[in-house]
């Protein structure tokens, strides 16, 4: 009998993942594919697959458990040759990548080259237009490349331009200015409730898209980036074949490649998407109409921004994580502020607990529920599915190519954005978490200067991360769970809004300012802040962290007063002592 062991396999940037589900148990017998553990990063729950077929020996791991990449997990028997096991999936069906035994898969053989005649010829060939695409592809041409720039969709920009990022703020800071406008009866003044006119909020949302999708048109035209329209995918190492909606072929030939083909929302096999109740967050977008009760299923970033967007504008809101907090994967002291606003607001909030069925019928959406506290079942008009986004990489023939892409669609790059083909590099969701725009914009510069001779490299001391609810959650470098979990010696200092002049004057007291420490260099690790424009506010403690700042540098900037600002600055001094604000926890 042989025994292997299944470690975890690269999630991408996420470390310490808690293991919110064990899905088998020692005799268990798996398929390839079936999934094992159930994890939750900051975004979306993950799964992670079985990677042969076998019986399961013995579980290394269980609930409550955080992991990293290369964790052994389980001990399994694999199967005999010819027993049992599918075919690899298509695509992949879950934020997370696959898992592998110990042994690595060997990289797949690249096609042949073909002897059609390519119908473009170019220096850099980049596969997908999103903000890590349109940088890597202008950087590039910036430094004298002849550019191919190939999008699927009639607009460039991607899916933060068109379908994430940018529109869901726009509705967001609708969102806020009627949430503000309600809120200032408690000051004396009040409003009468406001008419909404869907069309006209549309319109809004999308001019704001057409301006910066119309922008990024001209500086590509500027740049002489020649775009593509059509769907891409590798026929050899150094074509890709483009197939616009008409069915018209563009054959692509290129010294070196970005692949910047971003993810989709994943999809939950027992609920019927093809019903047009069910949405996710792109479907969310388009405000058909504001339903009288709405399910989110998924208490990430993105499930808890679009239901404050349809609260606001007057659906009932309920939501169910499987997590038993709201944003996993942030510290909780930040998000518990947040949290309290949102079970007055909404219906209600389901914490540690699932949706297993959901059937549609003429009356609404039948939703069956599992987990703390929860209705066995419940109808909504309208459900939200916002658990998290899959890699696009097994969507591109990757393996025409010789790229090795994951069982979830992942592919593996080193810090100079480079794949295991040293020509073709690859930047984005596509690489792996966290699967944030403004970290693919970095990628991309970094993916261009190094085609083109440059030293360059992607070597981040942090990615920030914002959740733009209301109050706002923001995080930079690393979190207080992180460093316990690396048992790393810190020093926080906690300065609460409460005490804050500018916070009480916008009858805001909720917000919280922090800043972990190293105990021993008193360098500034990791900061977090929940309250109005914490995402503007964690800028100061990302730069903080890159330039190595400590606490003493951070309390002896002058921030104006009376701003949020100053809450960092107050911060630091909580934890040098210094601080006269308060009473300090310490002198030193």
């Amino acid at each position: 009998m042989t025994i292997e062991t299944i470690n975890l396999p690269d999630i991408g940037n996420a470390d310490e993942v808690e293991i919110i589900e064990v899905l088998v148990q020692a005799g268990d017998t798996v398929e390839a594919e079936d999934s094992m553990l159930t994890l939750e990063t900051d975004k979306a729950t993950m799964e992670i697959p079985a990677p042969a077929s076998g019986t399961i020996t013995e579980m290394l791991v269980g609930v409550g458990d955080k992991v990293s990449t290369g964790k052994p997990i389980a001990k399994y028997e694999p199967a005999a040759a010819g027993d049992g096991g599918d075919d690899e999936a298509d695509t992949p069906t879950e934020e997370a990548s696959g898992a592998t035994s110990e042994s690595s898969s060997p990289a797949p053989a690249a096609a042949a080259a073909t002897d059609e005649k390519a119908d473009v010829e170019c220096d850099v060939c980049v596969l997908g237009s999103g903000p890590g695409g349109y940088t890597a592809a202008f950087r590039a041409a910036d430094l004298g490349k002849k550019v191919v720039l190939i999008e699927r969709y009639p607009v460039i920009g991607g899916v933060c331009l068109n379908v994430g990022c940018i529109p869901s703020k726009a509705l967001l800071h609708v969102s806020e200015v009627l949430n503000e406008t309600r809120s200032m009866s408690d000051h004396g003044v009040t409003f009468a409730e406001p008419e909404i006119d869907l069309d006209k909020l549309r319109g809004f949302k999308d001019s704001t898209i057409k301006k910066l999708t119309g922008g990024l048109e001209a500086l590509a035209k500027q740049r002489k980036v020649q775009i593509v329209r059509g769907y891409g995918r590798f026929v050899d190492p150094h074509h890709v074949k483009v197939v616009d909606d008409e069915g018209n072929e563009t054959l692509v030939r290129f010294d070196n490649a970005i692949v910047a083909a971003g993810s989709q929302p994943v999809k939950l096999p027992f609920i019927p998407h093809d019903d047009p109740r069910v949405m996710d967050s792109t479907d969310a977008l388009e405000l058909e109409e504001v339903p009288g009760k709405m399910l989110v299923i998924g208490g990430g970033i993105i499930g808890l921004e679009m239901a404050q967007v349809y609260h606001s504008l007057g659906a009932e809101i309920s939501i169910v994580e499987l997590a038993d907090t709201i944003i996993p994967g942030a510290d909780k002291d930040l998000t518990r502020p947040l949290l309290k606003i949102l079970k007055k607001r909404y219906e209600d909030i389901f914490l540690g607990a699932k949706v297993t069925n959901v059937e549609a019928k003429k009356d609404g959406l039948h939703v069956t529920f599992e987990g703390k506290k929860t209705p066995e079942t419940a109808v909504f008009d309208r459900i939200l599915v916002a658990v998290g986004r899959s890699p696009n990489g097994k969507k591109i023939d990757a393996e025409n190519a010789g790229v090795s892409v994951d069982d979830r669609g992942f592919i593996a790059v080193d810090e100079r954005q480079r794949t295991n083909v040293e020509h073709i590099h690859a930047i984005g969701d596509v690489v792996g978490q966290p699967m944030l725009a403004h970290k693919a914009v970095h990628e991309g510069k970094v993916a261009a200067e190094v085609i083109c001779g440059l030293p360059s490299a992607f070597t981040p001391m942090g990615i920030p991360s914002v959740a733009y609810t209301d109050p706002e959650v923001a995080w930079a470098g690393k979190t207080e769970d992180e460093l316990k979990a690396e048992g790393v010696d810190y020093e926080k200092g906690a300065f609460p809004w409460a005490a804050s002049g500018r916070s009480l004057s916008l009858g805001r007291d909720e917000g919280l300012t922090k800043a972990l420490f190293c105990k021993e260099t008193h360098r500034l690790l990791g900061a977090g802040i929940v309250g109005p424009n914490a995402g503007e506010l964690v800028a100061e403690a990302m730069l903080a962290i890159e330039m190595g700042a400590d606490m003493a540098d951070i309390g002896l900037t002058i921030h104006p007063h009376p701003t949020l600002s100053e809450t960092l600055g107050f911060a630091a001094e909580m934890a040098e002592g210094t601080i006269t604000d308060l009473l300090p926890p310490k002198k030193r």
